[in-house]
């Protein structure tokens, strides 16, 4: 742990990162209605609410294998599938909220954690056998996985109503 009164230029470059990216994708989501957070306008099953969901699972996910090692990442044992689509009772704004609390948590833990702490990583045919990966690498990890699905919800929220993030 570190006290986290002065951040060092690496972590205040991924808390740059992290940010950016959020942002991007809570940008693409800006001024839409639940039921257009629904909507799936390409062949792909995704849609933005879900989009926002599933990024928010996966940051919490990574953020507790952070911390506690593989065994936590799936400690709530939620549905894989509904974690990327909005069910009845998710509002969009609702899923926003989440996401925020989210971050807030990862946020403080690239404040405090050893960023050369290492877990071995989950079995998985993705992941090399016996693999370790440090705080840095999750924290790096999950800035890509943000930063790709504020790609996919870009995409999708063109499709439905010509709004882009970018450009």
């Amino acid at each position: 742990m570190t006290n986290g009164a002065t951040l060092s230029r690496e972590r205040a470059d991924l808390l740059a990162s992290l940010g950016k990216h959020r942002g991007f994708l809570r940008y693409t989501v800006q001024g839409l209605t639940d039921e257009q957070a629904t909507k799936r306008p390409t062949v792909s099953e995704l849609c933005l609410g879900g989009l926002i969901k599933h990024v928010a699972r996966v940051e919490d996910q990574w953020a507790r294998f952070a911390v506690e090692g593989a065994e936590a990442m799936f400690a709530d044992d939620a549905d894989w599938a509904g974690g990327f689509r909005m069910e009845p009772g998710d509002t969009l704004a609702g899923l926003l909220a989440e996401y925020e609390k989210v971050a807030g948590h990862t946020d403080e833990l690239v404040r405090t954690l050893d960023l050369d702490a290492a877990h071995p990583l989950p079995k998985a045919p993705w992941f090399e056998p016996g693999a370790s990966w440090t705080v840095r690498q999750v924290l790096l990890h999950v800035i890509a996985e943000t930063a790709q699905h504020a790609g996919h919800a870009d995409i999708i929220r063109e499709a439905i109503d010509g709004q882009k993030t970018m450009g």
